[in-house]
């Protein structure tokens, strides 16, 4: 069942993404396979029972509320303790698999899936990623601050050698081991491919994704040319795999198992609505997700007829929220990411936090010149000028080491009442 699932999962993603396609008949294909799965999923846990609606009638949901009504989202109507006390083994539930999030504890995204399911998301990784699989074994690392069911599926195939390194413990834990595997296939957060990157890891991989973290700027012309080959992402969630940058380097959304709306955030960015038509187990409708997107006006080079990302920004939740005489205003993350790194090209690393609502802090490392620092603290302060918003920016000197238990978020909204995750 699971080579045939996988293999099935992995011809269709293919076939549905191909650049033969127009994205009009896409859209068709998506259609049918969208209202099919809504007849038949939905109301096949408590949440939806009574369903007999359009999709664009049904209430949107988002991380809270799937949390604070866990069961009644999955048809085993498996609780969140449930999961919690299963991740403690082998993440295994009877029948199914569970997993989590690798956000800060206590707000962790929880997920249930089938053992098809598993298989039917390795089948369409696979196909975005490393489609030549068939023809050449792959040893593939992952790194990441908690293994999942997901990625022990891949070792039940000869092609794939699969190993998860444990980002919790820090990479000089297992440094040896990482450069004695010599993985042809590495996914991990940008911060740790930036780390291998600075200390000269002995490391010659095929292909490099980042992953779990935004992508900055700061990074990629680093990480690229350390290890002379493309970096490309993949945008993947509690929610399921979002999408995967193609050979031109830019981001498809996977509109092959997700059909995707959008809610208007400020100026050229989206915040993204899913449903999950290809998940059975735990039903996902209209979920709102917390990330900021810039979604591209033009097709992709590559011809997929799938929607293409300028970038994924960040999180709405760091977004900065400051008081003007005409009311409150939003800053999103990119705008306070590029006002710092184009105000000195020698600035290559940096911490924004919003600790009050009319105060910021901006941390440098303590090398950085005074000269260097001063003009990061002025453009910023310049910022707030001509948006004409109440706030004072605080500077600090101090050393910035990427943290292990949880993302890297170099702009960041401290406020009370603002959870990570």
């Amino acid at each position: 069942m699971s080579i045939f699932e996988a293999t099935r999962s992995f011809a269709y993603t293919k076939w549905v993404s191909r650049s033969a396609l127009k994205r009009e008949r896409f859209q068709q294909v998506q259609m049918r396979l969208l209202n099919s799965w809504l007849a038949r999923a939905l109301t096949r846990v408590e949440a939806f029972k009574d369903f007999n609606e359009q999709l664009c009638d049904l209430p949107i949901m988002d991380k809270s509320c799937l949390m604070e009504n866990f069961s009644s989202y999955n048809v085993g109507k498996v609780t969140d303790d449930q999961v919690r006390e299963a991740m403690c083994g082998d993440f295994s539930l009877g029948k199914f698999k569970v997993g989590a999030s690798t956000g800060t504890s206590g707000n962790r995204g929880l997920f249930v899936i089938s053992e098809w399911e598993r298989f039917r998301w390795l089948g369409a990784i696979v196909a975005k990623t490393i489609s030549d699989l068939l023809w050449r074994r792959q040893r593939i690392a992952i790194i990441l601050p908690q293994g999942s069911a997901l990625y022990n599926a891949a070792n039940q195939f000869r092609q794939i050698d699969l190993r998860v390194f444990d980002l919790t413990l820090g990479p000089e834990s297992w440094r040896k081991a990482l450069e004695n595997f010599n993985p042809t296939v590495i996914v991990a957060p940008p911060k740790v491919l930036r780390q291998f990157a600075e200390a000269s890891f002995s490391l010659s991989p095929i292909r490099i994704f980042a992953g779990a973290e935004t992508l900055d700027a700061l990074d990629q012309p680093l990480i690229e040319e350390r290890f002379g080959v493309p970096l490309r992402q993949i945008y993947m969630a509690t929610e399921g795999l979002l999408g995967v940058s193609c050979q031109q380097g830019k981001i498809h959304l996977a509109e092959d198992s997700i059909f995707f709306e959008y809610e208007a955030v400020g100026k050229n960015l989206a915040n993204p609505i899913i449903t999950s038509f290809r998940r059975e187990t735990q039903i996902l409708a209209r979920y709102r997700m917390n990330d900021l997107l810039r979604l591209s006006e033009q097709q992709c080079a590559c011809g997929s007829p799938l929607q293409t990302l300028e970038e994924v920004v960040g999180r709405i939740d760091d977004c900065f929220r400051v008081n003007s005489p005409s009311g409150e205003v939003l800053l999103t993350p990119d705008i306070l990411r590029n006002t710092v790194v184009d105000s000195d090209h020698r600035i290559n690393d940096f911490r924004i936090i919003q600790t009050h609502s009319d105060k910021v802090e901006l941390i440098l490392k303590p090398e950085v010149s005074r000269v260097s620092a001063d003009a990061v603290k002025h453009s910023l302060e310049k910022l707030f000028m001509q948006r004409q918003v109440q706030c004072r920016v605080e500077l600090k000197l101090c050393a910035l080491s990427p943290p292990t238990s949880r993302k890297l978020r170099r702009v960041e909204c401290c406020l009370s009442g603002r959870l990570a995750s």
